[in-house]
């Protein structure tokens, strides 16, 4: 592992060192002054990220390509497992939720006490729902439907139900009240969202590694979008589909023992995690105690602290999740994570932690600060252009076409590495519906990405702002059905984005038009934010998506066992297609 850290280190500052080296030549016209100075560093800060991404993405999709067993390349514990192995260890399944339909959670939990049932290890589990609910109505109507629940299943699976009445600590706090009471009775906990779902036998195949190899501490397994009807979710989610593909198995290469943990659809080991995984309390000026947000990653650097190994299992393994229905929705869930990550800072200067954790913190942070950098460099450049007597004076032409089409290049560079990896198997263009209907998904999505990168780093630099001065997201409850988005309450959000936008492109049409072309990229997003949020909350939309199959997962076009009997709105809505065709 120490020979693909350095040799990934290596690539990441050689590549920045050349990325910085072409962004001087293509601002040195006539020397560099302060402002060519400041966009160099405002570009150096967005680099880190970016540069992470293309690595991670370019060895993810070498060792797709190129090996027979790429799991086994990173994870070489997986491949030492008997299929059929003995479940021996006590496994807890903590379901945390917080102020969610009853009746939406106890469609997934059911499923899964079905199919534990049905491995014949059932005794070998203990099912907890873990509720944070604050809401009296939905509280009551919890412990109404997870009592009956508990009852229909005494006598084949253990079920506990359990409300705090406060939310300290927010999900970490609420698994950690479990550790509390509940800890010292289970070798293994697997951690549920709300809006997760794990087959069971994806859930043995963890729990089977992690018998097999005391020294893991924390198994995460990759997690796939569940099909979904919203037409937002349904591109978001078929490009976080391609871009997860050769990023997470490039990461894995490099990170190793040192892997990610995202909160969810996970294996802990229970005593390793009690003994190494409690939060730090973090104190703005010791007048008040903060509680971590984005815990998940602080627990895997803990944990590795404590000598335990956090792997990555990179493979689409019937362990599923849902998104965002709406941009609203996905922006808020996004300021919640920037506001998380933004407490790592505290965290950087822990005793303890492995070099690699302290790279992930950081970068963790760098996804963030890069946003305002990004904004910086979009007003910044429109600004030397628009005041320059001509362009050749801010920019030289070639280079700064050349370094515009090698960002650009850099940053879909996972989408772009899995899509070709799709379209070159057979098996899996049939999976996503065919060459040509995958490409033009393909397209769709990219225009989507470019789109909205822009409008997530104003949102995001806005929210930074906003945190330096005591303004803070919090934890909330999120909307997970679909609902349309109105034309003022997009307004209301995303005003920023078009009053940015429109000063940014009507200064360039007026000063220097034949930027446009290139400077559309990056500022298109900010006068696209209101419509492209308003648009994909339509029901329409999404119905002739869902008619077209554009961007359809594999398990949308053949849905396995375990999601069709989920009974997922788009099953339904696809079937009905299918009947009017026929007629």
């Amino acid at each position: 592992m120490t020979r693909h850290r350095l040799f990934f280190a290596t690539l990441v500052l050689v590549t920045i060192a050349g990325m910085l080296a072409m962004m001087v030549r293509a601002l040195d016209v006539d020397g560099l002054d302060a402002v060519d100075v400041v966009m160099l560093v405002l570009f150096g800060i967005t680099l880190p990220w970016l540069v992470v991404g293309f690595w991670n993405a370019t060895i993810g999709f070498l060792i797709m390509s190129f090996s027979a067993d790429p799991v086994g390349v990173v994870l070489p514990q997986a491949c030492g497992v008997a299929p059929d192995a003995p479940i021996t260890a006590s496994t807890a399944i903590l379901l945390c939720i917080r102020n969610e339909s009853p009746r939406r959670i106890l469609r997934n939990l059911e499923l899964t006490l079905s199919g534990l049932a049905q491995t014949g290890a059932a005794d070998r589990f203990h099912v907890y729902v873990l509720s944070d609910t604050n809401d009296a109505r939905i509280a009551t109507e919890e412990q109404v439907c997870f009592a009956e629940l508990a009852s229909r299943w005494e006598q084949r699976l253990a079920l506990t139900y359990r409300c705090r009445t406060a939310n300290a600590g927010y999900k970490a706090g609420n698994i950690e009240d479990f550790c509390r009471q509940w800890g010292d009775l289970h070798d293994f906990a697997i951690v549920l969202d709300a809006d997760s779902f794990m087959t069971p036998p994806a859930m043995l195949r963890l729990i089977r590694i992690m018998q097999g190899n005391p020294s893991i501490g924390i198994l995460q397994g990759l997690v796939v979008a569940m099909p979904s009807t919203s037409a937002f979710a349904r591109i978001f989610q078929f490009g976080m589909r391609l871009g997860m593909r050769s990023y997470t198995m490039g990461s894995a290469w490099w990170q190793g023992d040192c892997g990610p943990y995202w909160g969810h659809n996970a294996v802990l080991r229970l005593d390793a995690f009690m003994q190494h995984c409690e939060l730090p309390t973090l104190s703005a000026d010791g007048s008040s105690n903060l509680h971590i947000l984005s815990h998940d990653q602080v627990e895997a650097v803990l944990m590795r602290r404590g000598g335990y190994e956090v792997r990555v299992l990179p493979r689409e393994d019937q362990s599923w999740e849902e998104n965002p229905p709406t941009m609203l929705d996905f922006v808020r869930r996004d300021l919640r994570w920037c506001e998380g990550n933004m407490q790592y800072l505290r965290l950087l200067g822990m005793p303890g932690l492995k070099p690699t954790s302290r790279v992930q913190l950081l970068l963790a942070i760098m996804m963030f600060i890069g946003s305002p950098a990004w904004v910086g460099m979009l007003v910044l450049g429109t600004a030397m252009v628009v005041l320059a007597p001509q362009e050749a004076h801010v920019i030289d032409p070639v280079w700064g076409r050349v370094l515009v089409v090698v960002v650009l290049v850099m940053m879909f560079l996972p989408k772009i590495a899995s899509a070709v990896d799709v379209l070159v198997r057979p098996v899996q263009r049939r999976q996503f519906g065919g060459g040509a209907l995958f490409s033009l998904s393909f397209f769709i999505e990219t225009v989507f990405s470019i789109l909205i990168c822009p409008i997530m780093w104003l949102s995001q630099a806005i929210f930074l702002s906003q945190l330096l001065f005591g303004r803070t997201q919090g934890w909330s409850s999120q909307t997970r059905d679909d609902h349309t988005v109105g034309w003022g309450q997009a307004l209301g959000v995303f005003w920023p984005h078009l009053l940015l936008g429109t000063v940014l492109l009507g200064s360039l049409a007026v000063r220097a038009p034949l930027v446009i072309p290139y400077a559309i990229f990056f500022l298109g997003g900010f006068v696209m934010a209101v419509p492209l949020a308003v648009v994909t909350s339509w029901p329409s939309v999404a119905r002739f998506f869902i008619r077209a199959h554009i961007a359809s997962l594999p398990e949308e076009i053949t849905p396995p066992a375990e999601l069709r009997a989920l009974q997922l709105p788009v099953f339904a809505m696809r079937a009905s297609f299918a009947r009017q065709r026929e007629r």
